[in-house]
C-alpha cells in the first residue's frame, strides 16, 4: 500500500511528526523530511531531485516523488517549545547519573520504525557498494535543548547514528579529547541538514566514534536516527 502514514511516538500540540512509507508523489505543506532508508529519494515535480540515503531535505509545497520510507517532521508552535519536560519528555541525567546537573537537555519517546537491513560500511561511507549487509533496528526520538548548551562530550554508542536539525540551528563538534579546547570540526546544522555518520566500523558490531557533542547554538530540536544491531 502506498504513502502508509502514521504518528510517530513523539508527536504532539507543538511538533508534527509522521512516519510515512512506499512514498508515492506525496504533495509535503512545510515540513523536514528525512530519507530513513538505504535507498535515494526522489523529491520535486518538474525538476526532480535526489535526496540520498540518510540523508534529508526542508519541503515547502514540495511533493516526494518515491521514497521507501520517510519521516516529516515541522515544529509548528515555538512558543513554550521548551516545556518539553512536562509533555513526557525525559531529563538527559534521569538515565546517566554522571551527567552534568546544569545541563538542561531533553529526550522525547523512542519510536521503534522496524527493520532495515545495510552494509555498515556503506552507512558511515567507507565503502560506495555493499559487501557485508546485516539487519538493523531502526529507532528514531528527538532532543530538545536551549541555545548555549553543550549537550555533553562522548564517544560512547553501541549503535550507529546520525543526526537531522528540526528548529534552531545547532553545531555537531567533533575534539581530539573530552576537552572542548581539543575542538578540531565544527559541523553547523540548520533547520533541514543531516551530517554525515561520524563512526567508522572496526570490527563485527564494532564502531569507534571521535569525542563529539551537539552544542546549541539557539533554542534547538533535532532528530537523531540509530541503528541499532
Amino acid at each position: 500500500m502506498q504513502n502508509q502514514t502514521r504518528n510517530l511516538a513523539f508527536a504532539d500540540d507543538f511538533i508534527s511528526a509522521k512516519l510515512v512509507e512506499n512514498v508515492v508523489d506525496l504533495d509535503v505543506e512545510d515540513a523536514v523530511v528525512v530519507n530513513i532508508s538505504p535507498s535515494p529519494m526522489i523529491t520535486g515535480i518538474d525538476h526532480p531531485a535526489i535526496v540520498p540515503a540518510w540523508k534529508s531535505t526542508w519541503l515547502k509545497g514540495g511533493r516526494i516523488k518515491s521514497a521507501e520510507r520517510a519521516a516529516l517532521i515541522k515544529v509548528r508552535k515555538a512558543t513554550n517549545l521548551g516545556g518539553a519536560q512536562f509533555r513526557g519528555w525525559d531529563w538527559l541525567g534521569n538515565r546517566i547519573r554522571s551527567f552534568p546537573r546544569d545541563t538542561p537537555l531533553f529526550i522525547s519517546a523512542q519510536d521503534e520504525i522496524g527493520t532495515v537491513t545495510v552494509d555498515p560500511k556503506v552507512f558511515t561511507n567507507e565503502h560506495a557498494a555493499p559487501a557485508t549487509e546485516q539487519h538493523f533496528t531502526l529507532k528514531l526520538n528527538l532532543w530538545w535543548a536551549p541555545g548555549d548548551t553543550d549537550c555533553f562530550i562522548h564517544n560512547e554508542h553501541p549503535f550507529l547514528e546520525v543526526h537531522t536539525q528540526i528548529h534552531g540551528v545547532g553545531r555537531m563538534q567533533k575534539f581530539r579529547e573530552r576537552d572542548q579546547g581539543t575542538l578540531y570540526e565544527d559541523v553547523v546544522m540548520p533547520i533541514g541538514y543531516s551530517h554525515d555518520p561520524f563512526c567508522r566500523v572496526t570490527g563485527e558490531n564494532q564502531w569507534t566514534y571521535p569525542w563529539h557533542r551537539y552544542y546549541s547554538d539557539t533554542d534547538s530540536v533535532w532528530l537523531a536516527v540509530e541503528l541499532h544491531p
